[in-house]
């Protein structure tokens, strides 16, 4: 026998040995799918082993839909998660919805553990906190109509560093002369105060329970429900295609105020 014919017969074996190995390894996927089938209790504990493992792998929270992606089709995503934040309830971490994501966050109870002090290298002013807390609850909002709350014109930079944060952002247009660009607040605003929602902010009562608001408010005052949606309103328009950086926008300075960044 030359070595051609050798090496041919050879090939010839190992291509018999390799569909011998598909065959057995189809056999084997379709033991352990009738097994899971059998053992639906079993099946969910791994999924939910799965899913465990993919929170805690993951550096930022998780969503259904990332989450759905690692497992088989056909499984109930919200009875793993269900199942795993009870497993996590009386632990030192816990399974939390932050911003209709999925993370794993220090109990609340243990966070005084967790507590060390640092230099704190930068701090909002008080126009930036003000602004913020009016974006939040009047979203979606321009700038012209933060200054007309607020009483007091902003600098281009009080915006410029939220946006710079990432706790906001420019959702539109609205659709009136000028086309001012309307704000919002974003998910890393959402994060870092541990809100589900934009609609899980304080109201009325909270505020005045903390101290935050006086008891003799004038008859009739109300707090904003907050927008809880991204979608575009229907007095808003969607940004052009070059609305990258915040827009220059000109304002006359009102003499007869001080911004109260300069305090």
């Amino acid at each position: 026998m030359t070595n051609t014919q050798s090496t041919a017969a050879l090939n010839h074996e190992m291509g018999d040995d390799l569909q011998e190995i598909e065959v057995q390894e189809s056999e084997i996927i379709a033991d352990i799918i009738n097994n899971v089938t059998a053992h639906p209790r079993a099946d969910h504990a791994h999924l939910v082993r799965v899913v465990e493992a993919l929170l805690f792998a993951s550096s930022e929270p998780l969503g259904l839909e990332t989450l759905i992606e690692c497992l088989p089709e056909g499984n109930d995503i919200e009875a793993v998660i269900e199942t795993l934040q009870q497993q996590y309830a009386d632990r030192g971490v816990n399974l939390v919805k932050i911003a209709d994501k999925w993370t794993f966050r220090t109990a609340e109870d243990l966070s005084f553990l967790l507590r060390r002090e640092a230099v704190e290298q930068k701090r909002l002013s008080k126009a930036a906190l003000e602004t913020i807390a009016i974006i939040a609850y009047h979203q979606p909002v321009t700038r012209a109509e933060i200054e007309e709350i607020r009483g007091v014109s902003i600098s281009k930079g009080t915006l410029d560093i939220l946006l710079e944060m990432g706790w906001a952002k420019m959702r539109g247009r609205r659709r009136t002369p000028g086309r001012p660009v309307t704000y919002g607040t974003t998910e890393e605003f959402l994060e870092h105060f541990g809100l589900a929602n934009i609609s899980d902010l304080p109201g009325l009562s909270e505020l005045k329970g903390a101290g935050l608001l006086s008891s003799n408010l004038p008859s009739g005052f109300t707090i904003p429900m907050p927008r809880d949606e991204d979608d575009l309103g229907p007095d808003e328009m969607a940004l052009d295609e070059d609305d990258e950086q915040p827009p220059l926008e000109m304002h006359l300075p009102d003499l007869s105020k001080d911004d109260d960044e300069d305090e």
